[in-house]
């Protein structure tokens, strides 16, 4: 889903000296008590670890545990769903969708410092791209008032709803695995809200529950 920056903390150096080396004692000194022990070297101090700052991602904070989770499920189905192109700018999307028919689209990370994700598609005059808002809790497109609890609902919406503004998505792979193209008509025939009443094993049923959606 979507890129976090990291902070390396590979910079520390080694803080062991080896200790001075005890002077060995002299024939003349035999008789005399024993030297006091060397004092070890003193430690180099080690430089701190540059800390983070503000800027390490252009995510803003969730105001919520409830958007946390909605974002943490958007994240999880679009890694499943084999359209989402990451961190993909947005010159590399419009060069990919190019040459696609008109509606073909693909969802990739926004670099909008308000916006987690951004959607990219093939116009009647060239590819173009809108940023995908999430506002108290939802999510709807750039300039759109129409918005959605999920992110995979507003893409089903915008595929069948009038003007069909998106067709089919640009997938990373081409050729689909079968039981992908199963799961998905089985979505289609009996509708999302209804698998949990289809007679299966709990594996089958946690599968197609795992991507409940037509796309």
């Amino acid at each position: 889903m979507v890129a976090h920056n990291q902070v390396a903390a590979d910079n520390a150096i080694s803080t062991a000296a080896e200790p001075r080396r005890r002077p060995e004692p002299s024939s003349s000194s035999s008789s005399s008590s024993s030297s006091s022990p060397a004092v070890p070297a003193r430690p180099r101090p080690c430089p701190a670890a540059p800390a983070s700052t503000p800027g390490d991602t252009h995510f803003r904070t969730f105001r919520s545990h409830a958007e946390y989770r909605r974002i943490t499920r958007a994240s999880a189905l679009l890694d499943a769903c084999g359209f989402y192109w990451g961190p993909l700018s947005v010159h590399g999307a419009h060069e990919r969708l190019r040459a696609e028919p008109v509606g073909t689209f693909l969802v990739r990370d926004s670099r909008q410092r308000n916006c987690f994700f951004a959607l990219s598609v093939k116009m009647a005059s060239g590819p173009t791209s809108i940023r995908v808002h999430f506002q108290a809790g939802r999510f709807h497109l750039d300039g759109s008032r129409e918005s959605f609890d999920c992110l995979f609902e507003l893409l089903e919406h915008y595929v069948a709803a009038p003007p069909r503004m998106l067709g089919a998505p640009l997938r990373q792979r081409r050729v689909r695995p079968l039981q992908e193209l199963c799961r998905q008509r089985i979505v289609a025939t009996v509708g999302r809200e209804n698998l949990a009443r289809i007679p299966l094993n709990p594996v089958l049923r946690d599968y197609l529950s795992s991507f409940p959606f037509q796309i």
